[in-house]
């Protein structure tokens, strides 16, 4: 079953790779993906390792505050939704990066919404990598190593080979069968116990070493400020995912990408409820089985830590539990397609970072030929592909979730602010945009390789210089501080004349002409 949905997806990727011809075609599907289809891909892109491995094996090891994760990604798409959403349509091409180079100067914006991206591709890639090396190694007892390599080969040929049409139609089959694989294992769980919720949640209480604990919050984030800061970065990191962001430009116009975000929120929060009972249910039907956990001294196992594979696997046992080894084969294999689209996705807006943002725009100022730009496109993934499998290979025993946590805590502090405040503010220049984004961006990813969780857990040095594992609180301020306060003290005729090149821009984006325009400035 694990094998037939890799080469269906190949084949996928065959045919997409056929139709493929322009720069339109590799990074926007050609700007005809469909409201539905495209928000099916967006909850295909969304629902990745993190959010069903990841939350799942939070809720077992954690109970309760294993939701701040799921609470704070869903209620990102609002802010998506009523602000992004339509002016990201009309005024944009291929990234987001056309957003903000719309009326401020190309060459700077451009480079820090690459090196913005690449940070935040890097980050969210290691949580799928860590999450399809682990399923890899525990279905076929491959070395780690070696599984790795396996996800990073086939990740590269989607993208390279079929670009955003590949991605797209594997993320929207992908979505279909997680939804139904998950949908099955939940109801699998409350049939257990009677659908009664009651009775699921006694159980679990019983079972979990934490007992009632875990049925409130405190046991995940232990301080106010962790949590604010946790919550920020999970809210506005949503708007500022440039995987996410690139969906935008496969529909044809405005309505369309406000339809994709409608239907993307119910089957994304549809979603979330299923990974709680599913979380639940494993706490309830796998903890009282030595089945699922190595070993240890005198035949006693520790109960979190000690589950084979790591708490990451908890929805992959689960499904064993409740179907049997067939059904243990379709959720191993809808996981790894999860895995799959979702890197594709990231390797893709990465890809396109380097090749649309930086080549074509920055060194060779507009003047690259289509085919070059592809070209280019193509030798970045295969580059991104390298670095995911090292990257993966180094963070091995990270929780999926907590990963693409630090993901969107850089997204929030460096994308989601320079793409506001220069669609929003009138007064935004492009030195304000630059300081500001990489403001967020340095204090963001310097806070995370201070805090706790890499310092002291992947480093393994004594004390962490930065006492919270997500600095998004502190990081998102110095970015929007930087961009008022330069923008504000910037008196040079480039930047008067940005200020009134933004009542053009609001015309335009209102009347939904796009950047296809010569920028403002």
């Amino acid at each position: 079953m694990f094998l037939l949905f890799v080469a269906t997806t190949l084949v996928i990727t065959r045919w997409a790779a056929l139709r493929t011809r322009t720069t339109s075609d590799f990074y926007a599907a050609g700007g005809g993906i469909t409201g539905f289809q495209n928000g099916l891909a967006i909850a295909g892109d969304f629902m990745s390792a993190a959010s069903f491995l990841g939350i799942s094996g939070l809720v077992f090891a954690s109970g309760f505050d294993g939701l701040i994760y799921s609470v704070g990604w869903l209620v990102g798409w609002p802010i998506v939704l009523f602000l992004i959403a339509e002016r990201l349509r009309n005024l944009g091409r291929f990234t987001f990066a056309d957003v903000a180079a719309f009326r401020l100067q190309a060459t700077p914006v451009r480079t820090l919404s690459a090196v913005g991206t690449l940070a935040v591709v890097a980050l969210y890639l290691i949580a799928q990598m860590v999450g399809a090396g682990k399923l890899i190694e525990l279905l076929f007892g491959l070395p780690y190593l070696y599984a790795e390599i396996v996800v990073g080969v086939l990740m590269v040929t989607y993208v390279a080979t079929g670009g955003m049409v590949a991605t797209t139609w594997v993320q929207i089959i992908k979505a279909c069968l997680l939804l139904g694989g998950a949908t099955f294992m939940a109801l699998a769980v409350l049939m257990h116990f009677g659908f009664s919720f009651e009775a699921m949640f006694r159980s679990a209480t019983e079972a979990h070493p934490g007992g009632i604990s875990i049925m409130g919050p405190g046991k995940l984030v232990t301080d106010p400020v962790s949590a604010i800061s946790l919550g920020l970065a999970l809210m506005f990191g949503t708007a500022g995912l440039p995987h996410i962001l690139m969906r935008f430009f496969t529909v044809k116009d405005a309505k369309a990408a406000r339809k994709s975000v409608f239907y993307a929120t119910g089957f994304i929060g549809y979603f979330y409820i299923l990974t709680f009972i599913i979380g639940f249910g494993a706490i309830t039907l796998l903890m009282n089985d030595p089945a699922y956990f190595k070993a240890a001294d005198g035949g006693l196992y520790d109960k979190i830590g000690g589950m084979i594979g790591g708490t990451n696997m908890a929805a992959i046992h689960l499904s064993k539990a409740v179907g049997g080894s067939l059904f243990l084969g379709f959720i191993s294999a809808v996981a790894f397609a999860t895995i799959l689209a979702v890197v594709a996705g990231l390797t893709l807006a990465g890809a396109s970072a380097v090749s649309h943002d930086l080549y074509a725009s920055v060194f060779a100022k507009g003047r690259a030929s289509e085919q070059t730009e592809i070209r280019i496109s193509k030798v970045s993934a295969i580059v991104i592909g390298i670095v995911a499998i090292l990257l993966g290979y180094v963070f091995e025993n990270q929780n999926v979730a907590f990963m693409v946590g630090l993901a969107f805590a850089v997204a929030a502090s460096c994308n989601f602010p320079v793409l506001a405040m220069s669609i929003f503010w009138s007064g935004t220049t492009t030195r304000g945009a630059v300081v500001g984004g990489f403001l967020g961006l340095a204090s963001a990813i310097g806070m995370v390789v201070l805090s706790p969780a890499v310092w002291v857990k992947t480093f393994g040095f004594p004390h962490a210089l930065f006492p919270y594992d997500s600095p998004a609180l502190f990081s998102m301020t110095l970015a929007f501080l930087g961009i008022y306060l330069v923008s504000k003290f910037d008196r040079s005729a480039t930047a008067d004349a940005e200020r009134a090149a933004f009542e053009a821009q609001f015309v335009r984006s209102e009347t939904g002409i796009g950047a296809g325009s010569a920028t403002a400035h």
